[in-house]
């Protein structure tokens, strides 16, 4: 059966807008929202527990909308109104879902590889930059993508868009600078850092063993809680005038190089 919702001023829908706008509330709660047709079908694939689904029939058509309502317990026809007022994206397909978020901590983390390749990004703060990083660890198939000590919650609808969906695609897990280095000290995973001190060239590194390469934000680097348990700190040599780049444009360049020297596999 399929409900609908006209006003703006119903209760349901103010509380969705909440999850929209307040990490608090999504923390609290447990839940966020989703929109767009890929980044729901992605949150599907990912296993992710879909709650309900919006469905404004202008732009989305209601056989569509039961069609993937199969994956939901609710189904909700709703205004132009209030899909205004719940979508985060000027342009947009006309669906937007509720989902469960998952458990992030480091336990989850199951690698099926035995030598992983993971990326760690310490403390960043830019939901454009994290989006990036989700982007580049799902085109390269990472086993596992961990967030230190992060500034913004994972389900903030600004990493979902600029991740194209990437936040359900990869294994994420996040912790503090202590628990994660233990954790990787744990599983034998080499740490390579990216920093200008003690470092040497990134392409003379092996990374073919278990790895995991670190980045830190652009403004402060890595702490140096992580340059003193570095295995080796690693460079991308500029030709320019600027030391340094982007942090997911730095990101890919070191994760491809360790793709290469495993052949991509």
């Amino acid at each position: 059966m399929v409900k609908e919702i006209t006003s703006v001023q119903n209760t349901y829908i103010k509380q969705l807008f909440q999850l929209k706008e307040k990490s608090r509330e999504r923390r609290k709660s447990g839940l966020f929202l989703i929109e767009g047709r890929r980044e729901l079908s992605l949150a599907i694939k990912g296993n992710y527990k879909i709650v309900s689904i919006l469905f404004y029939p202008e732009l989305f058509s209601k056989n569509e909308a039961k069609t993937i309502s199969k994956s939901s317990n609710e189904l909700i026809e709703i205004s132009k109104e209030v899909f205004q007022k719940l979508a985060h994206r000027d342009t947009t397909e006309g669906i937007i879902a509720v989902a469960k978020s998952k458990d992030h901590s480091l336990e989850k983390i199951e690698t099926t590889t035995k030598t992983p390749l993971i990326l760690v990004a310490e403390a960043p703060e830019k939901p454009g930059n994290i989006g990036a990083l989700l982007r580049t660890a799902d085109a390269a198939n990472l086993d596992a993508v961990i967030i230190v000590n992060p500034k913004t919650d994972l389900y903030n609808p600004n990493i979902i868009r600029s991740s194209v969906g990437c936040v359900f695609t990869n294994t994420i897990a996040t912790g503090t600078t202590n628990d994660i280095i233990q954790f990787l000290k744990s599983q034998n995973i080499n740490i390579y850092c990216a920093a200008l001190q003690g470092s040497k060239n990134y392409h003379i590194q092996d990374f073919t063993k278990s790895t995991a390469i670190v980045v830190g934000t652009e403004a402060t680097g890595l702490s140096n809680e992580w340059l003193e348990n570095s295995t080796q700190n690693v460079i991308i040599p500029m030709q320019g005038e600027i030391d340094s780049m982007n942090v997911s444009v730095a990101a890919g360049i070191l994760i491809f190089e360790a793709k290469r020297q495993r052949q991509f596999n």
